[in-house]
């Protein structure tokens, strides 16, 4: 870890630290700049002052060497494992080979023996199974307990997690015991030549790309934002084995008191189809026209973040970095111009049809198929051709 520090020596209470600070993380005490609780530890301050008495100090690490290995934590939802968790597999298959590491994989529940086979079948070395009834149920405090030991166990230099709210809640407890790093909702991941984790992730709404690596702390951990990462292929001879590991409970504040599932129904990042608006859609009216396309074809609207700004969706339709990220068999984009920012949500679509009046649009770079022409023109015909059962290839075709 690292922390901004003051030389009170060469420090002449000039003040330019304070008007510079963008979170008014610092204070002049007695001639003196002192930092408040609100510093980030940014290096603007010390940058701009005169004297150079701020600097950037290094910590000495606490952290003991010898760690390696890739630990995934698997998830379950009724005792099934979910989809996430192949692609935490998948990438920590990956990472572990970069790296000569073993892969490991913590599956936590009551009854998770079942799972935790699943999980051998796509090629992970060990399954660590936290099996016990206080983890029936998800609970943030015992299931950092049993992570917390797995970790102190076998020591990965690298974990990763599911972007889900069940991760989102163990992940950033379980950095804070380990004294480590946490990079939330990756995208990508890599590791470089000194076996550090390249960790990528949206900033600033999703303007920028940031790369964030933890250079001290053990193990590096990244939860993985889900639908974006290929999930694993499950191995002909599986050799790993399945290790139950003791759990012992401590006396938790919180108990289930009662279960009640939550209501039935697809969102935008399950949905096989899906036809996005963008900023091409000149009126809310407009829309109807992709609801009866996405009807006809078993799907669901999507949109781009102007629309969701400008009330005509909710933000759960949102497709994009800022918001979901879907992988659909078939993704129609209609008046999309392309930012990054979206096709980087919509960019693993097995199928992705573009609309659009502009042929240099950048949308049709991640396009298999582009319809260059006005899309009030035609969406009609297409919705048309799909009720007669033509294909689109035939309506391109058939309208040159």
């Amino acid at each position: 870890m690292s922390g901004l520090r003051v030389d009170s020596e060469r420090c002449d209470g000039c003040g330019r630290c304070v008007d510079v600070c963008p979170f008014r993380g610092i204070v002049l005490t007695d001639d003196v700049a002192v930092f408040t609780e609100s510093c980030r530890a940014c290096p603007i301050c010390a940058r701009e002052c005169p004297t150079e008495a701020i600097f950037l100090e290094e910590e000495v690490s606490s952290v003991v060497p010898g760690y390696s290995g890739v630990l995934v934590v698997a998830e379950l939802r009724g005792g099934l494992l979910q989809p996430v968790s192949a692609e935490l597999v998948g990438e920590g298959r990956r990472l572990a080979d970069l790296a000569g590491f073993d892969l490991h994989a913590v599956v936590l529940g009551s009854g998770c023996r079942d799972a935790a086979e699943v999980l051998l079948q796509y090629g992970v070395d060990t399954v660590q199974m936290y099996d016990h009834p206080e983890l029936e149920h998800f609970r943030s405090e015992p299931y950092t307990d049993a992570l917390e030991d797995a970790v102190k166990r076998l020591r990965p230099a690298v974990a990763l997690m599911a972007g889900t709210p069940t991760g989102r809640s163990l992940a950033p407890r379980l950095a804070t015991r380990l004294r480590t790093g946490l990079t939330a909702d990756c995208t990508a991941l890599d590791l470089d030549g000194e076996g550090r984790l390249l960790q990528t992730r949206p900033a600033f709404g999703g303007d920028v790309m940031a790369t964030i690596a933890t250079p001290t702390g053990r193990p590096q951990m990244a939860t993985v934002r889900p639908s974006v990462m290929p999930p694993a292929e499950k191995v002909e001879w599986p050799a790993g084995e399945v290790i139950e590991v003791p759990f012992q409970p401590a006396e938790y504040r919180s108990r289930v008191l009662e279960m009640r599932p939550a209501p039935e129904g697809s969102t935008i990042a399950d949905a096989e189809v899906v036809v996005a608006a963008g900023r091409g859609i000149r009126r809310k009216e407009d829309l109807e026209m992709l609801e009866k396309l996405a009807g006809a074809l078993g799907g669901m609207v999507g949109c781009t973040r102007p629309l969701v700004e400008a009330g005509w969706l909710p933000s759960t339709r949102q497709v994009g970095l800022s918001g979901r990220t879907v992988r659909a068999r078939l993704y129609i984009a209609c008046g999309i111009s392309g930012a990054i920012q979206h096709t980087a949500g919509m960019r693993s679509s097995e199928r992705i049809i573009a609309i659009n009046a502009d042929a240099d649009a950048p949308i049709f770079d991640a396009a298999h198929l582009a319809v260059v022409g006005d899309l009030y023109e035609i969406l009609p015909v297409l919705l048309e051709s799909i009720e007669r059962g033509e294909s689109l290839y035939a309506l391109r075709t058939r309208n040159g």
